[in-house]
């Protein structure tokens, strides 16, 4: 893989509040290369939308701590001022959020939105950013866009104000687009168009996508890597076609399990989420898994380990061009897999 565009290293995040400390997000590791797309998948409240937003600071530092590293294309985004991080933001970093309803402002026209969004980060007249504006809705899909420019936002539909939102985001040409569960609030129909528009214009424009969602059919579909995300730590990461064809941590293959028409009869995970005030030791899903052993309750998350077919060991065994790796103590030297967790060697 080449040079990550982002590199997030042990990124933490955590809330104080009225009954403890919130410990959202716990010590997460993952890459995005440039022109990739990696999707962050798991259960609501696993941390994703907390580890995205963490990323340029669009949670306030006073509500929060964050530490760790956050580098994007070479610059450690953590160690700059909120002054500095603005040609960031919103520049070359997008964001599409999972509302579009609450992503736009009521009492403003949404061509006027899009129209800030290209100012703030360009030189440009009102004029100037009024064509570009139009252009943008019109290429996101929006009919006639030039007389859709001037209506409210409850004037658009769902699917059109997520594409205005897009627009939006791309208002810059952002290199990098975190897009948080974008098709969520959308109808069957209007959720594949999003995701085509989404394809076409990371193709047209190469632009990296990080893809925040629950759903894995979406995932198996878009994704070149998948980041598996439980209670504010990462299980498992892996290009996509391993990690479907093989997954590797009992918590994925929960997940892959309650899909339709992977098994006899609809799975469910049993249990609840891990309490985020006062997460278990060990591995975070010890309490649900079904293959937990004693050294699962005890210390930190286990280390990662490589899984990959054929190359296995803790030292980086490899499938295809990247790594596939799971957090889990069955996967050290000491431990025999038991064989609903095998990887076959293909």
């Amino acid at each position: 893989m080449t040079d990550p565009l982002l590199a997030v290293r042990d990124l933490r995040v955590r809330f104080d509040g009225d009954d403890g400390t919130v410990r959202a997000v716990d010590g997460v590791d993952f890459d995005v290369a440039p022109g990739e797309t990696v999707c962050l998948v798991g259960e609501s409240g696993s941390g994703k939308t907390v580890a995205c937003e963490s990323i340029t600071r669009l949670i306030p530092t006073g509500s929060a701590e964050i530490s760790g590293e956050v580098r994007f294309d070479g610059t450690d985004l953590t160690a700059l001022s909120e002054s500095a991080l603005e040609s960031y933001r919103g520049g070359r970093i997008g964001h599409v959020f999972q509302n579009p309803q609450d992503a736009l402002d009521p009492v403003y026209t949404v061509g006027a939105q899009v129209v800030e969004a290209i100012r703030i980060h360009r030189d440009r007249s009102k004029s100037a950013a009024r064509a570009e504006a139009i252009g943008l809705l019109d290429r996101v899909g929006i009919g006639d866009a030039a007389a859709r420019f001037d209506d409210y936002p409850h004037q658009f539909s769902g699917g059109m104000k997520q594409r205005a939102v897009v627009a939006m985001a791309l208002a810059c040409d952002p290199d990098l687009l975190i897009a948080d569960e974008p098709t969520t609030a959308l109808d069957v129909t209007i959720q594949r168009q999003v995701l085509d528009l989404l394809a076409d214009l990371q193709a047209e424009r190469e632009m990296a996508l990080l893809f925040v969602t629950h759903d894995l059919g979406v995932v198996a579909e878009i994704a070149d890597r998948v980041v598996v995300m439980y209670a504010g730590n990462v299980m498992e990461s892996g290009d996509v076609y391993d990690v479907f064809e093989a997954p590797a941590h009992p918590y994925t293959r929960a997940l892959l399990a309650c899909l339709p028409g992977r098994g006899e009869r609809f799975e469910t995970i049993g249990g609840s989420m891990a309490d985020p005030t006062d997460p278990p030791d060990g591995c975070r899903f010890h309490p649900r898994c079904p293959h937990a052993l004693p050294e699962c309750e005890e210390g930190d998350q286990p280390a990662f380990r490589a899984v990959a077919a054929g190359d296995g060991g803790a030292d980086g065994g490899k499938s295809g061009s990247v790594e596939h790796r799971a957090s889990c103590v069955l996967y050290d030297d000491a431990h025999a897999l038991p064989p609903a967790l095998e990887v076959a060697d293909d």
